[in-house]
């Protein structure tokens, strides 16, 4: 082997060398990296996301992206975390920069940089006003406590705040292992939030496994090792209580029968109605808001409550929108506004000593749906102050913006005592063919929506059974057929049938009968309202539990209507 020869294989000897060295440190690297990462538990600290943020807010152990504003008695709450974890109705107008806030019996309003606000509309002082900082609303915290049942914790250490509704629930917990730690993510491998030291108190939020979801009360919240933590007990956040409504008071295992007495130019002489078998309400249409100030016109009549009470009826006023959507839309638009209405209604209630109010806002455009349920969120606590039923009637759901799309009726079904169906109208006046203006099929369709769909309570849910029906023309002219109507009373269909004597078919599916007749080269049909269609509608609301039942209107009743509908008692 020439000098040359030895010099390159010295060269090859010597790099074999340092690549099975260096192939030894990458496998010696590798099984470390697996040992700290994959094997051994990681002990890399980080710190939460909220970190350096003043005063921190939590909700179920999460970080909410809010900070409050203060400390104790000065502490105050941004309202969109209010919205989100505690109340999502709560109402906010920019154009007064006014909060209006509501419980069942508690209506609270405040406004930005006023210490003057009004609970129940009486005036009342706050301590601290609310304020408004880059764009947020801030309330501050010790009313809502109050109002909301809200319990607030706050950590001095680290300025988180916590938040915990009324009822709310969760488990507690105490470290008993001495090297108990808090990291990212429910595995040994995932970064460390915190060390905890034996006794530390812990809210456990959820369970995933062998890991708990926990939280410290100075904010820190991670997972942990259930099999380090002595659960403790329960916590529970008290909830606020109220007095019992007096629906719940007067009408619980008590079915309504409520009847509607229309009032367009005067009221009816009382001396003249006669006794309603069964009915146990009367609502008469007194009331209306007439501009766009919310002002109320009233045509009540002291005459008929007082007849109404010596019959042992309530007396529930009706309070229409007058069917103008522009009105509405101008009557609803602020508090003030809705107030003035709410405030003039219930004057009218105690002058005239009515049982109730029964609100009836149709033709409303889908945009100010909101404002009608804000309307019954305000309404509420001011009638139940006053022992007042409050109902509401909507129509069977639909995809008719103005009739049916504005009423968000699961939200209106928690705030009214009774919700009124109004079922009938399934053929309206102007309808392009013939029908019932209630067939049974269609009214339990219309029922079971709303219980199904919207989770109103059977108990307030009021069918609504028509006392009119229509009497169809059919008119053949230029190879079309031509549909109208009249509404008519119970009376005049059976003066109809007897004088023609016409022989009434029963449908099964309509659940009432049904006669046609020719006259004067048209024909005449006619689906029959009577005892049997208004026995089949007291089946249906019986054997759905419903609330009771409400008829279109008093004066369209005939002979055996009241007796057919009494057995919704029995």
């Amino acid at each position: 082997m020439n000098r040359r020869q030895k010099h390159g294989h010295g060269r090859a000897v010597r790099r074999s060398g340092v690549l099975r060295r260096l192939a030894g440190l990458l496998i010696i690297a590798a099984a470390a990296y697996a040992l700290i990462f994959y094997i051994l538990p990681n002990p890399l600290h980080v710190d939460p996301e909220w970190k350096g943020t003043d005063k921190p807010i939590f909700v179920k152990g999460q970080y909410t992206g809010f900070s409050a504003s203060g400390t104790g008695d000065n502490l105050l709450l941004p309202l969109p975390i209010l919205e989100k974890a505690v109340d999502p109705s709560i109402r906010y107008e920019s154009g007064t920069k006014s909060v209006i806030l509501s419980t069942d019996s508690k209506l609270l309003y405040m406004q930005a940089d006023k210490t003057a606000a009004s609970l129940n509309n009486k005036p009342i002082q706050l301590r601290l006003a609310p304020e408004e900082r880059d764009g947020v609303t801030y309330l501050p915290a010790e009313p809502l406590k109050s109002l909301y049942g809200l319990d607030v914790q706050e950590n001095a250490d680290t300025g988180a705040v916590l938040l915990m509704a009324a009822g709310e629930t969760f488990p507690l917990g105490e470290v008993k292992e001495d090297k108990a730690v808090l990291r990212t993510e429910a595995t040994i491998h995932a970064p460390i939030l915190a060390n905890m030291t034996p006794g530390t108190k812990l809210r456990i939020w959820s369970r995933h496994g062998e890991w708990l979801y926990a939280q410290m009360n100075n904010g820190f919240a991670g997972y942990v090792k259930a099999a380090g933590i002595a659960e403790t007990g329960i916590k529970t956040v008290e909830k606020t209580t109220s007095e019992p409504t007096r629906a719940e008071r007067s009408w619980d295992g008590k079915a309504v029968s409520l009847t509607w007495e229309a009032v367009y130019d005067r009221n009816p002489n009382p001396g003249s109605i006669g006794k309603l078998n069964g009915v146990n309400v009367v609502s008469p249409t007194w009331f209306k808001i007439v501009d766009g100030e919310g002002n109320v016109r009233s045509q009540a009549d002291q005459a008929y409550v007082k007849w109404a009470h010596d019959q042992g009826m309530e007396v529930w006023g009706l309070l229409s929108n007058d069917f103008d959507p522009d009105l509405t839309t101008q009557a609803l638009s602020t508090y003030e506004k809705r107030m003035r209405t709410i405030v003039q209604m219930l004057e009218y209630c105690d002058l005239y000593n009515l049982d109730g109010v029964n609100i009836d806002f149709e033709n409303v455009y889908t945009k100010d749906g909101g404002n009608v349920t804000q309307f019954m969120r305000e309404l509420k606590p001011m009638a139940q102050a006053k022992n007042l039923i409050l109902s509401i009637d909507v129509t069977p759901k639909s995809n008719s913006e103005m009739w049916s799309l504005f009423l968000d009726r699961r939200s209106l079904g928690t705030l009214a005592d009774f919700m009124i169906v109004m079922a009938y109208d399934e053929h309206w006046a102007s309808s392009p063919e013939a029908g019932s203006v209630a067939s049974l099929s269609w009214s339990r369709n219309s029922v079971e929506r709303i219980l199904e769909e919207d989770a109103v309570p059977a108990k307030k849910l009021v069918l609504g059974v028509p006392l009119y029906t229509r009497i169809w023309t059919e008119k053949k002219a230029a190879g079309k057929t031509e549909v109208s109507s009249k509404a008519v009373s119970m009376d005049a269909v059976a003066d109809i049938i007897r004088s023609k004597k016409l022989t009434p078919v029963f449908f099964e599916n309509a659940g009432q009968n049904y006669v046609e007749y020719k006259e004067d080269g048209v024909l005449r049909k006619i689906w029959i309202e009577d005892k049997v269609s208004l026995q089949s509608r007291v089946k249906l609301a019986k054997s759905l539990n419903l609330g009771g039942i409400a008829t279109w209107n008093r004066s369209f009743a005939g002979v055996g209507a009241w007796e057919a509908l009494s057995g919704i008692h029995q």
